[in-house]
């Protein structure tokens, strides 16, 4: 039986680079050699290729590549041009779900409750930090979330509970990106996450739930102490985790996700469930939660790559049968 020619792309000019190491290296060492013919292709921090990319090479590419010219659609649309097969979201999902402020204005024109927050470009804060930040205050209150609003694995990421650190946070988070997202922070939440697999008709995998070794979910509490805790699946009641896993395949649906995505909620004290944000290329670790949320849900990590392959063997099949050229009745450009 002829073996499938899966090329995984990793590393990356990104923030997130080690973590795409390692999610590559958790990848292919699930995947069975008798099956699979595995092409790693790793991208160096200044963007140079281990190995050149040929169609005739590989049957279908897994772009683990986090964060920025990974994350955001510049592979998916790269490896559209060249007409591969890849694994997950499309040009436009990728691109989406990569801007945490655009992707917060399609979830609120989808009726999906999102926090209250304010952005803003570089060159504004620049121009008038105060202004800003008297903004700021006045409609979001302390404390804060600063985020650069391209930028995943909590790269860049700091709370702000008054002026002093609100400044601080804004200079980092500009440090990664040319947009800054300010959140208001929810009293005491939970953070529950949720993965979503499939193309027209996605499903949900059950929710679980994180307990960061630190103040917030930062670098540090995901992959590098170790003393970051998951409960899965999440203790929620029937409503809560219906509503969850609903939510989570509405906004999938509304960034018009394919193939994968991991769907971050907070639950108030209150009860409240917010959508914080959705992430097209999750982390692939062993400890990373897309993995272990569908493994919680009947589903191992070889098993869940095999589906994500047959995932984007079908979508580029059907995409393949579209019409990518016009006649015109007359010679009228010749």
């Amino acid at each position: 039986m002829k073996r499938l020619r899966l090329a995984v792309i990793f590393g990356g000019r990104s923030g997130e680079y080690e973590v795409s190491v390692v999610s590559a290296r958790s990848v292919m060492k699930a995947l069975d050699p008798k099956k699979f013919s595995i092409l790693p292709i790793k991208i160096s921090k200044t963007g140079v290729w281990s190995r050149q990319l040929k169609k005739s090479e590989v049957d279908v590419v897994f772009p683990l590549v986090h964060g920025t010219f990974g994350e955001d659609g510049c592979l998916q649309g790269f490896l559209e041009i060249l007409d591969i097969p890849y694994i997950g979201c499309n040009v436009l999902a990728s691109s989406i779900g990569m801007d945490k402020v655009v992707q917060k204005q399609i979830f609120l024109h989808a009726g999906l409750p999102i926090v209250d927050h304010q952005w803003f470009m570089a060159y504004a804060w620049k121009k008038d930090p105060r202004d800003i930040v008297r903004r700021i205050e006045k409609s979001l209150g302390y404390p804060l979330f600063v985020k650069p609003a391209n930028m995943g694995s909590s790269v860049g990421i700091s709370r702000a509970g008054d002026r002093k650190a609100l400044v601080a946070g804004v200079r980092l988070a500009l440090k990664y990106d040319e947009k800054a997202l300010v959140e208001r922070a929810v009293s005491r939440a939970r953070e529950i996450e949720v993965a979503v697999l499939g193309n027209d008709d996605p499903r949900a995998s059950v929710p679980g739930e994180v307990i960061s070794s630190n103040e917030f979910y930062d670098y540090d509490a995901k992959y590098v102490d170790g003393a970051s805790k998951s409960i899965i699946p999440a203790k929620l009641t029937e409503k809560q985790r219906r509503t969850i896993q609903e939510m989570a395949v509405k906004c999938f649906r509304a960034i018009d996700g394919k193939g994968m995505a991991r769907v971050d909620f907070l639950i108030s004290n209150r009860g409240q469930i917010f959508l914080n944000e959705i992430n097209t290329i999750p982390g692939f670790t062993e400890i990373s939660m897309f993995p272990k949320l569908w493994r919680a849900s009947g589903l191992s990590y070889p098993r869940l790559l095999k589906c994500l392959i047959v995932l984007a063997l079908k979508r580029h099949a059907k995409r393949a049968g579209l019409f990518r050229s016009y006649r015109p009745k007359s010679g009228w450009w010749i």
